[in-house]
C-alpha cells in the first residue's frame, strides 16, 4: 500500500537508543513529527545527515517540531552512534523492519543486505496525519531539508 500524504500516518511504537518505547502519537502529541529513516548508523552518508539534523535542532524546534532518527540498527548500535555523534534528537530502532515495510522506505537489497531502510522522510502533523514524504531510492543523496522545513511551517 502506498501513502499518500492528507491520510493518517501508520501508527508505530519503536524502541530508542535507550531501550524505551516510543511510538507515532508519541512524537506528535502537541507538535509536529519528523521521520528521518536512514540505512545504517556509522555509515557516511547517514552520520553526515544525523549530524546536519543534530546542527538544525534550533529550526526544528522553532518550528515545534519533534525529530526521529529512524533505522534497522539495533537499540544498542543506536546508542552508540547517538553517543559518537552528539545527537540531540531520538533514534528508534526498527529491527524487525516493520516500520520501514509500512511507510515503503524498505530496500530489497541494499548491497546484498535484506531489509534496510532506504533514506527517506516524513512529516506528519499534530492529528497524525502525513503531510510530506519523500523516499531516496539513491542512498547517497540526502532529503531535501529546504522541503521538510517548509512542511513544518
Amino acid at each position: 500500500m502506498s501513502l499518500i500524504t492528507g491520510q493518517k500516518a501508520p501508527e508505530f511504537t519503536l524502541q530508542n537508543s535507550e531501550g524505551e518505547k516510543v511510538s507515532l502519537s508519541n512524537l506528535t502529541e502537541g507538535k509536529k513529527a519528523v521521520l528521518l529513516f536512514f540505512p545504517l548508523a556509522f555509515s557516511s552518508v547517514c552520520t553526515d545527515e544525523m549530524c546536519k539534523t543534530r546542527d538544525n535542532m534550533k529550526l526544528f524546534n522553532s518550528l515545534n517540531a519533534n525529530v526521529a532518527g529512524i533505522s534497522v540498527d539495533s537499540f544498542f548500535t543506536l546508542k552508540e552512534f547517538k553517543k559518537a555523534n552528539n545527537l540531540n534528537f531520538q533514534l528508534l530502532s526498527d529491527f524487525n523492519k516493520d516500520v520501514s515495510e509500512q511507510y515503503n522506505a524498505i530496500y530489497d537489497d541494499f548491497f546484498g543486505m535484506k531489509g534496510v531502510s532506504k533514506r527517506a522522510a516524513f512529516v506528519v502533523d499534530q492529528e497524525g496525519v502525513l503531510i510530506y514524504k519523500e523516499i531516496l531510492d539513491e542512498a547517497g543523496k540526502m532529503p531535501d531539508f529546504n522541503k521538510i522545513r517548509e512542511a513544518l511551517s
